[in-house]
């Protein structure tokens, strides 16, 4: 009696199917380890920051978070890069948090890098910009200072005399990286001086202009006043009088270690080259940094006859009283004086 032959299609058959669920098994768990790296969170609990650098491949920068614990694998990181196919940029990162991989990756595409605001208002001179860098952990005060008295090459096509970069370093808020150097600080800030010069369209004459409106800037802080200080200065220029400025006077005292503080009669004595009592004529130099309305008020002065201005005592918002004369400008301190001692008798 004939055997049955053997069902060598049926053997075929099953393991043809052992095979497939073992690769659906594999691929099923690939999906499952692939979605684990890229959708848990994971990080640092605390504030940790990653330099990435100019030119850094996706590879490096994967291996970077890795080490700094900040991604579970950078061959989770590698995977959203595939994905995304983005541009990853240079820059100092800052994380505090764990976080799923694409989110971390999101912020590198975006370029989302860590930076400290510094603030420099209107009037700030190079001591008060750099007690502000040291204050805002963004280097020391001397570093700052070094710069803005070392690079005024900056502005050699502008102002070719400049001893320094006062008034030069433009009243904005910037964003700086942690690391940027002293002497990068003070090149943007001079760009963006640039940018204010040209939109006012100054170009002639800068150095002057430049002083005069860092005068303005510290002699009024009432932008409607700075037009007609201007034309105080002019004027008095024109016929050779003392500028008589304060605020140029403490500035000498600053640059030789002699101020207090508190200006005080003898330090209107003082000689020095800033001190505008005893020297006629403008200041050597810028006393601060100012801003576009001062700017704008040194450019095109009015043409007035005024010689004198005190501060109007009874006026809260600083606004001061301008005159031509000697004596009508007596009767105006007379006035200050009389209103400053009623306010303080109140």
């Amino acid at each position: 009696m004939a055997g049955r032959k053997p069902r060598v299609g049926k053997k075929k058959g099953s393991a043809a199917a052992r095979i497939l669920l073992f690769l659906l098994l594999v691929a099923s768990s690939g999906a499952g380890l692939a979605g684990w790296l890229v959708l848990t969170p994971y990080g640092p609990e605390t504030e940790t920051f990653v330099d990435v650098a100019p030119g850094s491949s996706a590879v490096r920068i994967g291996r970077q978070l890795q080490a700094a614990g900040v991604v579970r694998s950078r061959y989770g990181f590698d995977l959203v890069r595939w994905l995304r196919h983005g541009t990853l940029h240079a820059g100092t990162y800052r994380f505090d948090h764990p976080a799923p991989v694409a989110e971390v990756y999101g912020r590198i595409a975006r370029g989302d890098v860590y930076t400290k605001a510094l603030k420099i208002p209107e009037g700030a001179n190079i001591f008060d910009i750099a007690a502000r860098v040291e204050e805002a952990g963004l280097g020391t005060r001397q570093d700052f200072l070094v710069a803005a008295t070392t690079q005024a090459g900056l502005v050699a096509d502008l102002d070719p005399g400049a001893k320094s970069l006062e008034g030069y370093l433009f009243p904005d808020t910037y964003r700086f990286s942690p690391h940027i150097t002293a002497t990068q600080m003070v090149a943007a800030m001079v760009k963006r001086f640039r940018a204010a010069a040209a939109q006012l369209g100054l170009s002639e004459n800068v150095h002057q202009v430049v002083t005069i409106a860092s005068l303005v800037e510290r002699e009024t802080a009432v932008d409607a006043d700075r037009p007609l200080v201007a034309s105080v200065i002019k004027n008095r220029l024109a016929i050779n009088m003392p500028l008589s400025t304060d605020p140029a006077v403490i500035y000498g005292l600053e640059l030789t270690r002699n101020w207090r503080g508190t200006i005080y009669e003898s330090d209107l004595k003082r000689d020095t080259l800033y001190n505008t009592y005893l020297h006629p004529g403008l200041t050597p130099g810028p006393v601060c940094n100012p801003g576009l309305p001062s700017l704008r008020a040194a450019i095109d002065p009015p043409k007035t006859d005024y010689l004198y201005f005190v501060a109007e005592g009874t006026d809260a918002q600083g606004h001061s009283r301008f005159s031509a004369t000697l004596d009508q400008h007596n009767r105006n301190v007379a006035n200050y004086r009389k209103a400053q001692k009623k306010a303080g008798e109140r």
